[in-house]
């Protein structure tokens, strides 16, 4: 995608919708519960199917410049950067090859405004028009959340999703790798396997300029409301032969258009491999 400020994804999601056991009515009380039971399983049926078609349209994983980035002063040797859509670190001034990074899937409230949340690792988006990412994704739909695991590759820049199953508490280990042109997009889930994949792609113009772990607000057409996600604590993050801070790195804080904090990046741990950042504000 064009280098904008951290836009990330569209994706494809599987559906998934829970199975129901037969219930043969001996009574009205018996029938009128069935009944209850399959208007239930219909409605999220629905809010599932609503979910995965709107992430279709979503753009997620570029730091674009129509979303007005603004670097200020260094402190503690980094960068303090100001997004609209993305709230993390991102390390830059050296080639790339491997990325990975640790978190439990966070639970999204889904209110009246916040509508998605999305949390990855990946190569590039930061400072170039090229992505190579994956991760997870909270999608409110009929006022349910619903969570994913993605990855997106330049040169489509399309989500394709892989596992509806994710809940939150879920333990999440994401990763790429690059060997040459050859990128290796991975995420376990070693809550719930099922949502784990691991797949290989070739980019053989990938600038391979910048590393990130990211909690994002996707975009269609402008930035989509922030859903709340209280906390993501990211841990474990390794890049190249190091950590975050072995590189020089970008704190970033998501803001809206008028500068107020959407949500507020901490400090890098003793480590240098964590962080957590906390949701303040939907829009």
């Amino acid at each position: 995608m064009q280098r904008r400020i951290p836009l990330l994804l569209t994706c494809t999601i599987a559906a998934c919708a829970p199975v129901l056991g037969l219930v043969i009515a001996v009574s009205p009380g018996a029938s009128a519960a069935t009944s209850a039971s399959a208007s239930s399983a219909a409605a999220y049926a629905h809010a599932l199917a609503a979910a995965r078609a709107a992430i279709r349209h979503l753009s997620i994983g570029q730091h674009a410049t129509d979303h007005a980035v603004g670097h200020s002063s260094r402190s503690r040797g980094l960068t303090q950067v100001q997004s609209t859509n993305w709230a993390g670190y991102a390390d830059t001034s050296s080639t790339f090859s491997t990325v990975t990074g640790s978190w439990s899937e966070p639970a999204v409230t889904c209110g009246s405004r916040g509508t998605d949340a999305v949390f990855w690792v990946g190569i590039d988006g930061f400072t170039s028009g090229s992505v190579e990412q994956d991760g997870t994704f909270a999608e409110c739909s009929g006022g349910n959340a619903f969570y994913f695991t993605w990855w997106e590759m330049f040169p489509t820049n399309a989500i394709q999703v892989v596992g509806s199953s994710v809940v939150p508490g879920d333990s999440i280990t994401s990763s790429v790798v690059r060997s040459g042109t050859s990128y290796t997009l991975k995420v376990t889930d070693s809550t719930h396997p099922a949502n784990s994949f691991s797949t290989t792609q070739s980019c053989s113009n990938c600038a391979n300029s910048s590393a990130e772990w990211i909690a994002e607000a996707p975009s269609s057409g402008s930035v989509l409301p922030l859903a709340n996600f209280h906390s993501w604590t990211l841990s474990g993050a390794t890049v190249n032969s190091g950590v975050i801070s072995s590189f020089p790195d970008d704190e970033i804080t998501m803001v809206d258009n008028r500068g107020r904090v959407k949500a507020q990046p901490g400090s890098l741990n003793g480590g240098g491999n964590g962080f957590s950042v906390t949701w303040v504000r939907s829009t």
